[in-house]
């Protein structure tokens, strides 16, 4: 634990407050570790079942996680706002292989169009606000087209908020829900948030295994949420085979509430193989901000009805509803011709890059069959995440992403240059060769 914050508190409530404060402050960073219960109840002259109280209440609220012999320590993501929020900067010098954004080179200018909006732009009010229409009716084809099932359609504040209301829609703190494993760290970080139990389901180049799936339905799941395709960090996707597979088995449990997360979209060249449909609550939730940028904070959402109206409901009663203004650029962007071939040509840059580095690594197990990462399992994340920083390339250490699966590092190939791959796989490899002499 950093010697510079040391947790206080003569009740349980005052030790979490305490610790949150910490966090908060940057006394704890993400991934610090906490003294064991007895340590701690030691120092500050309390019983071991208060400092267990505070530790768990804690971790209710997603702020810390207990991670098996690795003791207690703060979330990845914990949700807690620090005062000044500054991204980890990259030194000078190094190739940052780590950040898991798209390539700013490769979006699709939004001026233009914006200038075209604001000559055309109807003042808005409270009684305007909600759908636009023509947004949904070009959603409704675009969904049709890749199979998903006719539903009720709405706008949510990009993926991760469609995904959060939806589980608040329909779950209650405690309730289980099956995540991939590995998966979203953003995902994992609002499940504990919720106050909700992540039960993993491994995944494997096609997806959700159907065996991770059977194992997570007799744990008595009450959601499942499943990327399609590109997903992060695994590049996994989910197969004909594999959604038939999956089906299967969700049918018989109809009451489970599905989540599909079509974070890539249009940048997939893999198709989609919906999920949608196999039990009575379900949406689809395809995001904008990998093709058209992150600053696009939407998703189109297809559902059951009950699910959709829930949504809905939810939104009126904070945001109330997506910027119209957001809305109109959204349909400007998908019916300029020249924004379709900016974004195809960005979905074949991406797959070349990721498959250069593949293909460099020259037999080294490695996972990655679409999206802009490339996952590969190594011995020791911790060294080899280090030893890479030394060379000048940072990369994410796996744990951000993992429950139970073991150790990899992810290695986001949205930027990376081809030519440069022999150099990235040329230094994982040396020193994993050098972690399996070492364990020798």
């Amino acid at each position: 634990m950093a010697v510079q914050y040391q947790p206080s508190g003569g009740t349980a409530a005052e030790i979490s407050a305490s610790i949150e404060t910490g966090v908060r402050t940057g006394g704890l960073d993400a991934g610090a570790p906490l003294p064991p219960v007895r340590s701690l109840a030691a120092a500050l002259g309390v019983s071991p079942a208060t400092v267990a109280a505070a530790y768990r209440a804690l971790r209710e609220r997603g702020v810390i996680e207990t991670a098996g012999r690795g003791g207690t320590r703060v979330r990845p993501r914990p949700p807690v706002a620090r005062r000044t929020v500054h991204a980890l900067p990259v030194p000078e010098g190094v190739v940052d292989l780590a950040a898991g954004g798209p390539d700013p080179h490769l979006l699709p200018g939004l001026a233009r169009h914006l200038i075209r909006l604001s000559h055309d732009l109807p003042p808005g009010g409270y009684e305007h606000g909600g759908p636009l229409p023509e947004l949904l009716d070009l959603a409704g084809e675009r969904f049709a087209a890749d199979g998903i099932p006719a539903g009720r359609l709405t706008v949510t504040g990009g993926a991760l908020d469609g995904i959060e209301r939806a589980l608040v829609a329909h779950l209650r703190p405690g309730d289980r829900v099956g995540v991939e494993d590995p998966g979203w760290a953003n995902l994992l970080d609002l499940v504990a948030a919720l106050g909700l139990t992540a039960v993993p389901v491994p995944v494997d180049d096609e997806g959700p295994t159907e065996a991770g799936l059977a194992a997570a339905l007799a744990a008595g799941v009450a959601a499942l949420v499943v990327t399609g395709r590109a997903q992060n960090p695994t590049g996994a996707f989910v197969t004909r085979r594999r959604a038939e597979a999956l089906r299967r088995r969700l049918m018989l449990y109809r009451q489970v509430l599905v989540l599909e997360d079509d974070h890539a979209a249009e940048l997939a060249h893999e198709p989609a193989h919906p999920l949608a449909g196999a039990t009575g609550s379900w949406a689809y939730i395809r995001s904008l901000s990998k093709p058209y940028g992150p600053d696009l904070r939407m998703a189109l959402v297809a559902g059951d009805d009950t699910t959709i109206a829930r949504i809905e409901g939810r939104m009126r009663l904070g945001t109330g509803w997506v910027s119209t203004v957001l809305q109109r650029l959204a349909v400007e962007l998908w019916r300029d011709p020249g924004t379709r071939d900016t974004v195809a040509r960005a979905r074949d840059v991406y797959a070349v890059r990721r498959q250069a580095l593949r293909d460099a690594f020259d037999g080294m197990p490695t996972h990655g069959v679409s999206g802009i990462n490339v996952w590969v399992p190594v011995a020791d994340e911790t060294s080899m995440v280090a030893g890479l920083r030394e060379e000048g390339l940072a990369v994410a250490p796996g744990s951000m992403y993992r429950l139970v699966s073991p150790p990899a590092i992810r290695i986001t190939t949205a930027a990376l240059d081809p030519r440069d791959a022999p150099r990235v796989a040329g230094a994982v490899l040396r020193r994993a060769a050098g972690t399996i002499q070492r364990q020798v």
